[in-house]
Order: C-alpha cells, then structure tokens, then sequence
C-alpha cells in the first residue's frame, strides 16, 4: 500500500482530483481473515485452498443483482460447483469523486467450494475460469438492465484482487479490508492506472487477474482479431470441446489493451504452460537475425511465432499465478523497471527507485530489468 501511494504520480484522475483511473492491489487469498468473516455470516469455509473467492462487480439495483446471482447458481450447478455463500465487500465511499460514485458497483465476495471429483488444484482453476467466462457473458447478455456493469475483477482459490475508479490514496481507505491484520498475503502486485486508449472505468482498473500493465501494446488491434479467428481452431488437453465454446470469447470487447493481453496469457495458461512460457510466447525478446542467441532459445521463438503475433509495444509487465510472481519488459526495453534483494528475504520490483525506505546495509543485490531478461520470484 505504501508503495501504491508513492506512486501517485504515475497514475491519474479526472478534472475532479477525486475520481481516478483507477488503482489497486492483487495479493494471496487470506483464508484466515475470511474464516472470521464468513462465520459471522452464518457459513462456513472448507480448509484453504479447497475453495475459490470471486470480487464480483454486480449493479446497485437489487431485483437485476439477484437475477444475476440466479444465473450464477444455474451456471454453477451446470458445471458441478456448490456456491457456498457471498459476503458485501464493506466499502468507505465518501471521498469518491462524482464520476467514480456514479458508476460504483455493489461488490460482493462469491466464495464456491471445490467439488470432492476435483483433486487438482490447476484443474480447479480451469473450472473456476470457465465457470467466469461462460456467466459473464450469459449476464451480460441477457439480463434486462445489467448495461455490462457485471464483471468478474478475479475468481481464483489462489488470488484476489482489490481495486477500483480509485485514486491510490483512496484505496486503503475505501476498502476496510486491507487495513485488517488478518488480511496478509506473502506477495503483492500494485498499480494506478493512466488511462490511455479508453475512458476509465471500474473494470479496466488494474491490476488485472494475472498482470499489472505499464505501457502500451500497439499492435492490440490485430492481436485480438488473430485470437478470434483462430478460435474455432482450438483444441485442448486440458479442457473439453463444450467448456472451449464456454469460455469463448477470450478477448471481450470494449477492454483496454492491458485486460485484452491479460486475457490471452490466461487461455495459454490455462491450457498447460508455464506462466513464463506464455510470457515469451507473447511478448517475445528481439530473436530475429540475432546471430548471437543461443540456438535452442531461438528455435523457441522461432517455433511459437508460427502460433502467435507478438504483443509489440513499450511495456513493463509484473505477473502471478499465485505461485510465482515476476516481471519482463518488451523488446526495447522501453519501460524502466528496477528491484532490489533483501537479506530478508524481501524482493522489491517497481517502475523507479524510492518507493520503499530500504537500509542499502540490508540489499543483497539490485538491478534493473533488462530486455530479453525475465525476472521472477518462484514462492
């Protein structure tokens, strides 16, 4: 949270200083806060990990919210899932701004147990995701009165993510939550947004499920027209012709350049590779004509480029999967990005220096991100 309010120069707001583009934080489930809290509820949760939490975005009017959350049980039930009970995520929304509280969503925690067929943890994921793309879409679709103000900020038994139209001194304070002391996580991934290509919104406020995005990707227009036209060509191990159909489309429109990229690594994720494999499946380093690459890592390139378009642009991408957590940079490296390594054990990555009070007695090393490089935390 520090970090996040240091950096409020490089995120923005409208002409009213209290609406921002959007800022928030994606941290690990604590199982412990919520076991307090659900039981206050009146339910109670199976032992972590054996469960997914959704922040779901659902519209202010009542009779609409509870037709969505009809949907929800039908979609749920259809794909084997027990939706165990929500919880109204508690908000301070007093400093909004007049643009930021006119399109507040009511925010609500959906928390869906593991079915006892499911032994996997990865495979429980995919269900969790198919289950998300499939009731998105139905809502939004076609429930009278939603106007696409349903979303899913993230739906996991891993992470989730906090975050809002908010500037980043309004996020601790908006959400109660992240001043509990139950509330901990062992990594934090932590954006404000400068909206660029599209209006701000609370959806597009980053982080996003998987990534925080720092940068542009210019060639978006044709990456997203590639995911959709070859989408009828996908086939999968991993999950079965009818949940392919389910989760399609990958790319929902009207999104940011960011929620699209984030979109396309959790389909190639979600489909069996490594988090840093889809990272430079997607955004690659420069490979071509490098006489000095190594050759099995040029054969790499060379072999998914067949596959997919990079995702080109200036970009800084920090990632998770909940299991590791990292960061890359576009070819030129054209984003800064800089970390440092404590004798602690502390690993501290941002887009410039200062955003923690570090003793330099205490770093065991510190660099910057470099292009062709990837840096990552494995937990």
């Amino acid at each position: 949270i520090t970090m996040l309010e240091r950096m409020d120069h490089r995120g923005a707001c409208g002409c009213d200083p209290n609406t921002g583009d959007g800022a928030g934080i994606l941290l690990q489930i604590p199982h412990e806060f919520f076991l307090e809290e659900t039981s206050k509820l009146g339910f109670a949760l199976p032992p972590a990990g054996e469960y997914g939490v959704g922040m779901v975005y659902f519209p202010k009017n009542t009779i609409v919210r509870d037709e969505c959350k009809e949907v929800l049980a039908r979609k749920a039930k259809k794909l084997g899932l027990e939706i165990i009970g929500y919880r109204i995520v508690p908000v301070d929304n007093g400093d909004l701004g007049a643009d930021s509280a006119r399109n507040e969503p009511q925010m609500e925690q959906l928390f869906i147990k593991r079915p006892s067929t499911i032994t996997d943890e990865m495979d429980f994921e995919r269900k969790l995701y198919v289950f998300r793309q499939f009731s998105s879409r139905l809502i939004n679709e076609t429930v009278k009165g939603v106007d696409q103000k349903f979303y899913f900020a993230s739906l996991s038994c891993r992470t989730i993510i906090y975050k809002g139209m908010l500037t980043t001194m309004q996020v601790t304070p908006y959400f109660p939550d992240l001043s509990n002391d139950s509330v901990t996580s062992a990594f934090a991934i932590v954006h404000s947004r400068f909206s660029t290509n599209t209006f701000p919104e609370w959806k597009l406020a980053q982080p996003f499920r998987f990534i925080a995005h720092n940068g542009e990707i210019n060639t978006v227009k044709g990456n997203v027209s590639w995911m959709q036209a070859q989408s009828a060509l996908f086939e999968s191990t991993k999950f079965s012709k009818e949940e392919l159909e389910m989760v399609l489309p990958i790319c929902q429109p009207g999104q940011s350049d960011s929620a699209m990229l984030d979109n396309a690594i959790e389909l190639l994720y979600m489909a069996g590779r490594s988090l840093p494999h889809v990272m430079m499946m997607l955004v690659p380093e420069a490979w071509d004509g490098n006489e000095h690459m190594d050759k099995d890592r040029k054969a790499f390139y060379e072999y998914h480029a067949a596959l997919m378009d990079p995702w080109d642009g200036p970009a800084s991408i920090s990632f998770t999967d909940g299991k590791i957590i990292g960061a890359t940079l576009d070819r030129n490296g054209l984003r800064p990005s800089r970390f440092w390594v404590l004798d602690d054990d502390t690993v501290i990555m941002a887009s410039e220096a200062g955003v923690l009070d570090v003793d330099p007695a205490k770093v065991v090393s510190k660099g910057r991100l470099q292009p062709g490089k990837m840096f990552i935390v494995d937990m």
